[in-house]
């Protein structure tokens, strides 16, 4: 059985930075973790690039994907660098390098401190990765057809979670 859309995908990946000079600086090993990904096929639970990488792989695959920015976090948006109040933050401790999830308009977006100087503080709302090409080592563990309640939240829940116990928040 090939991945299709409506699936629940487990996997384990290594994510690197592909550096100017090629080399590679891994950013996080899932199995190093001893924490596979599991998600929603084509339902925007992982990055584009690497869903669409995925597609029409099986259970026991493995395979190497390389992603320019656009596949995955996007291009770096300097007009998403901004200067705002200190009281933004409240009380907290506030050091370039600083990271806070914050509501916005397209929903949780992290917000990353570049810079303090008084009671001003540069933020960077791109997301972390944004800009940077990624690669993937990627080893599919397996895969099934998502529940009715998986469908209904648009991602993976925990086994035997019942569909009357959940409300319907995505349409197929």
């Amino acid at each position: 059985m090939s991945i299709t859309a409506h699936q629940v995908v487990t996997l384990h990946y290594v994510l690197s930075d592909v550096l100017s000079d090629n080399s590679e600086q891994v950013l996080d090993d899932s199995r190093a973790r001893n924490k596979p990904l599991e998600y929603l096929h084509g339902h925007d639970n992982i990055v584009s690039g690497l869903e669409r990488a995925l597609a029409g792989l099986k259970a026991g695959d493995e395979v190497t994907v390389t992603l320019l920015p656009e596949e995955a976090y996007g291009l770096r948006n300097e007009g998403l660098v901004q200067e705002v109040g200190r009281g933004s933050f409240g009380n907290a401790d506030l050091t370039p390098g600083s990271r806070f999830q914050t509501e916005g308009e397209a929903g949780p977006q992290i917000v990353t401190v570049v810079s303090v100087a008084g009671d001003r503080v540069t933020v960077d709302t791109n997301h972390p990765l944004a800009g940077r090409t990624l690669s993937y080592q990627v080893n599919i563990l397996e895969q099934r057809e998502a529940t009715r309640a998986e469908l209904a939240k648009g991602h993976p829940l925990p086994p035997g979670t019942e569909h009357a116990k959940v409300e319907d928040r995505k349409v197929l």
